[in-house]
């Protein structure tokens, strides 16, 4: 993952660090590593359900977070880097990927957990977020280089594991072609009023469009 939208580390609180906030004063302890991590990722959910892309501060974070500016600008200077940084944070490991011997249930599976962090957010914010997204090129940057690699290289992983089972020619694993299902469910967002991709919606999307691209064959006779 980028370091522009890493974890905060270890020795991310310190007494000046607390002195920057009157609020973190008031937790009457100091967290450290992944437990403030968890409350700063926490807290980004949070502000984007209230107030929505546009309005999310650092500010704000760090204070629902309970922590000082200073932490949150350590590891990310803009509301971007913050944002994006609590998107990666459910892209599920290598090691996490559903592995059920049929390339369909993977990728239903994995498309599935990818669109549960929007769970928190009220289904008019879900929307809300990926236009205001689209409209901030340090976002979609950083979206590029950093999110859409990540689920793609899963996809391809799927495709491999497919491929070695014979279920599908290894001549189709491109990274193109890994990408579309994710594109596919990102533009649904986009245009559904209800600001949710059902499963069945999912499910059309690999059953309809993926399978059929990585398991065509072309006949013999050309």
């Amino acid at each position: 993952m980028s370091s522009t939208v890493g974890p905060v580390g270890a020795d991310a609180a310190t007494p000046a660090d607390d002195a920057g906030s009157s609020s973190a004063q008031r937790t009457g302890t100091r967290r450290r590593g992944a437990a403030l991590e968890r409350a700063i990722i926490a807290a980004v959910w949070e502000e984007l359900a209230a107030v929505g892309y546009s309005g999310l501060t650092i500010e704000g974070v760090a204070e629902r977070a309970r922590t000082s500016r200073t932490v949150l600008y350590r590891r990310w200077s803009t509301r971007a880097q913050l944002v994006v940084a609590a998107m990666t944070q459910s892209i599920p490991e290598p090691a996490d990927l559903p592995d059920t011997g049929d390339l369909r249930t993977d990728v239903i599976t994995l498309l599935t957990r990818l669109e549960s962090r929007f769970e928190g957010l009220p289904a008019d914010a879900v929307r809300g977020l990926l236009f205001e997204v689209l409209q901030d090129p340090e976002a979609i940057a950083i979206r590029d280089q950093v999110v859409q690699p990540q689920c793609t290289d899963l996809v391809m992983i799927l495709l491999g594991r497919a491929a070695s089972r014979g279920e599908i020619d290894p001549s189709v694993i491109r990274r193109r072609v890994a990408s579309l299902p994710k594109d596919l469910v990102r533009a649904e967002y986009l245009t559904r009023k209800d600001g949710r991709v059902p499963e069945d919606v999912i499910a059309e999307i690999v059953d309809d469009v993926f399978l059929p691209l990585v398991r065509y064959r072309p006949s013999g006779g050309g």
